[in-house]
């Protein structure tokens, strides 16, 4: 069976390693729950896929984000999400790497998407595994296009207007490496998107989100109404069964843009 959740448990099973481990490259993770695995590019990871499963789906994307302070590092693979269709990150190598597993790309075109997030301040670490929608607060469309609307405004020509927008949408959206090639010039301009989190959406930050403590193991998923929240315990309870889900303290965190948050959490 595979799942974000048993990947949870997978990091649970072995949470001592988040404070040995120098870097995620160390991290004894259970490779086969992957379909995919490449530290370069988007995503990390690819959880494999359950066939004929109701309850578990499998498939999500995982990113990597480890970090020496409290201060959550830039994305700059992707613009982080919730969720995401398969064709916006495919490629030649990822697609032959899954169907080397066995897997149909396109059973499951939509996926969700997680970042396991570690941060560390002195001898104390705060790791947390969280899904995207706790950063996408706003859609990527419209936060593309609010961000760049004062310099695509500057210019006069309502058509190039347009273009600019398309072109940067296009960029950012999907994380592409632009580099134009301009006649005699000895150097190339790359252009690729870097998103900064706020404080507010930074959930290893101890005034925002107090309830984040220090050497702690945290599984973050939305939960903005009672049906979410018993959709997540019953999911952990088939994974972990009841008497080690007794481990978790069960809480909810409330997002300052984005709604509530269930949060298990157990001590590292």
């Amino acid at each position: 069976m595979y799942s974000i959740y048993h990947f949870f448990k997978n990091i649970n099973d072995k949470r001592r390693y988040l404070k040995l481990a120098e870097s995620f490259k160390y991290f004894p993770f259970d490779t086969s729950l992957f379909s995919f695995v490449n530290r370069t590019t988007f995503p990390d990871m690819i959880i494999r896929l359950n066939k004929d499963n109701t309850v578990f789906t499998g498939g999500e994307f995982i990113e990597l984000k480890d970090s020496r302070s409290y201060t959550m590092l830039s994305f700059n693979s992707a613009i982080p999400t919730g969720k995401k269709e398969i064709k916006r990150i495919i490629n030649s190598h990822i697609k032959k790497h899954i169907e080397e597993k066995g897997e149909d790309i396109n059973s499951l075109t939509e996926r969700d998407v997680f970042y396991l997030i570690r941060g560390k301040k002195n001898r104390n670490v705060k790791t947390c595994l969280i899904h995207g929608s706790f950063f996408e607060t706003v859609k990527i469309n419209y936060l593309i296009s609010q961000s760049f609307y004062e310099y695509a405004n500057e210019l006069n020509d309502t058509n190039t207007n347009r273009k600019l927008r398309l072109c940067l949408l296009e960029l950012f959206e999907n994380a592409k490496v632009r580099k134009p090639n301009i006649n005699n010039a000895s150097v190339k301009l790359r252009f690729i998107p870097e998103v900064e989190v706020k404080a507010e959406g930074n959930i290893l930050n101890l005034n925002k989100y107090p309830e984040i403590k220090d050497d702690t193991l945290n599984f973050v998923l939305p939960c903005h109404n009672d049906e979410d929240g018993k959709n997540i315990l019953r999911k952990a309870e088939i994974v972990f069964g009841k008497s080690e889900l007794k481990q978790f303290k069960i809480f909810k965190i409330k997002h300052h843009f984005n709604g509530y948050f269930l949060a298990l959490q157990t001590s590292i």
